[in-house]
């Protein structure tokens, strides 16, 4: 399979570029670095992405940011950052991401247990997740050719401590389960699922 990882520097992304690789073709993107650039915040950009990226099987998005600190500081602006990151960054993958999927192939997308159990400082991230995981509901009851579509939810995973303060009384997910939701996700037959991995 041809899969192409969006936030393929991060933490999440690293790791499940490593685990795929060895078994399929693998297409590393982000902002900064990797096989190709995407700046999923430019639909511009989405759309030079496909068309050098091509055809593929498979789309995997861990890119997403957000905005993270006080209730009291955030604004309009600082909340666009999960809007036009988190939320539309994604939901534009897969928009304009469909006319370049093969027949049969799926797309996973990022969200988090924020989306039901709330943090401090985490109200942004809180919603675009819930609005990703109503597209992903919604987009797969119209998606056209066999296409599927899944969200992974995890609570703070294992090899991102800095932000086990922020998740007391979480049990981090560790970077198998990660993989294995991501696995049942790309590789499973369920579509307009939210994947929980622990």
């Amino acid at each position: 399979m041809k899969i192409i990882i969006v936030g393929a520097s991060g933490t999440m992304g690293k790791h499940l570029a490593s685990a795929f690789e060895k078994e399929h073709e693998v297409i590393k993107a982000s902002a900064n670095g990797g096989d190709v650039q995407v700046d999923i915040t430019s639909t511009e950009s989405i759309e030079s992405f496909f068309r050098q990226v091509g055809p593929f099987d498979a789309l995997i998005s861990t890119a997403g940011p957000t905005y993270v600190g006080p209730w009291k500081k955030m604004s309009g602006k600082e909340f666009r950052k999960g809007v036009d990151g988190k939320m539309m960054g994604q939901i534009n993958l897969v928009l304009i991401g469909q006319h370049y999927i093969n027949p049969n192939g799926s797309f996973t997308l990022i969200t988090g247990a924020l989306t039901h159990d709330p943090q401090k400082n985490f109200a942004n991230a809180s919603a675009a997740n819930g609005a990703v995981e109503a597209f992903v509901r919604a987009a797969a009851i119209e998606l056209d050719n066999g296409i599927r579509i899944n969200a992974v939810s995890p609570t703070v995973i294992e090899n991102s401590p800095q932000y086990f303060p922020f998740f007391p009384g979480d049990i981090p997910v560790t970077m198998q389960q990660l993989e294995f939701g991501f696995r049942k996700a790309v590789f499973g037959a369920n579509t307009g699922q939210v994947i929980k991995p622990y």
